[in-house]
C-alpha cells in the first residue's frame, strides 16, 4: 500500500508543461510588448520607403541629365499633383506636352515622348510635392532650369527634400534631420 502514494508522487514530478494561468500571463506580456513595438516598426518602414523614393528620384534626375547631354535632346522632369495623388514624369517635347496623373501609362499630346512615370497615390506611404511644375535639362550643358525642391513625405510628416541645382545636381536633406542618413536642412 505504501507504494501507491510514492508512484503518484513520481508521476506528478515527471509531468511537465504550462498551466493556463502561466500561458495567459505570457500572452498578455507579449501583447503589451508587441503593442509598443509595432507602431515604431511601421513608422521606421514608412521612413525607409520615403528614403527609397527620394533615392529613386535622384537617380532619375541624373539619368535625365545624362540623356539630355548624350542624346543632344532637351528632356523634362514634370510634376503633377491633385487630390493628394502625385506623379513625376520624364519626357521630351514641350514642357506641358505629357501627362501622368490618373493614367496607368503616361500620355503625350504632341511630339513628346515619355520615358518614365512614377506615381504616388493619395493616402500612400509616400507623398510627393514640388515647388516647380517642370524642370528642363539643357541638351548642351546638362543644366536644369528652373531649379527646384522636391519633397517626399511619410505619413507622420517626416520628409526628405531633393534640391536640384542649376547644374542639374541633387542635394538631399531632411528637415531637422528627422530621417536618418540625411543632413538636416
Amino acid at each position: 500500500m505504501s507504494t501507491l502514494p510514492q508512484a503518484l508522487r513520481r508521476r506528478r514530478l515527471c509531468q511537465r508543461g504550462l498551466t493556463l494561468v502561466e500561458t495567459m500571463v505570457t500572452t498578455a506580456i507579449l501583447a503589451v510588448v508587441a503593442g509598443t513595438v509595432v507602431p515604431g516598426v511601421a513608422a521606421l518602414r514608412d521612413r525607409q520607403v520615403v528614403a527609397a523614393a527620394a533615392a529613386e528620384f535622384e537617380t532619375d534626375v541624373q539619368h535625365t541629365r545624362t540623356l539630355a547631354v548624350g542624346d543632344r535632346v532637351t528632356w523634362h522632369v514634370a510634376f503633377e499633383q491633385a487630390d493628394g495623388a502625385a506623379c513625376y514624369l520624364i519626357h521630351t517635347g514641350p514642357p506641358g506636352d505629357c501627362r501622368c496623373l490618373g493614367l496607368p501609362v503616361p500620355v503625350c499630346s504632341g511630339p513628346g515622348v515619355a520615358l518614365r512615370a512614377v506615381h504616388f497615390p493619395a493616402g500612400g506611404a509616400v507623398a510627393l510635392s514640388a515647388n516647380v511644375r517642370s524642370m528642363t535639362f539643357d541638351s548642351l550643358r546638362g543644366t536644369s532650369t528652373p531649379t527646384g525642391t522636391v519633397r517626399f513625405s511619410a505619413r507622420d510628416g517626416k520628409a526628405v527634400h531633393q534640391v536640384v541645382n542649376l547644374m542639374g545636381r541633387v542635394r538631399s536633406c531632411s528637415p531637422d534631420g528627422a530621417i536618418g542618413g540625411f543632413k538636416a536642412c
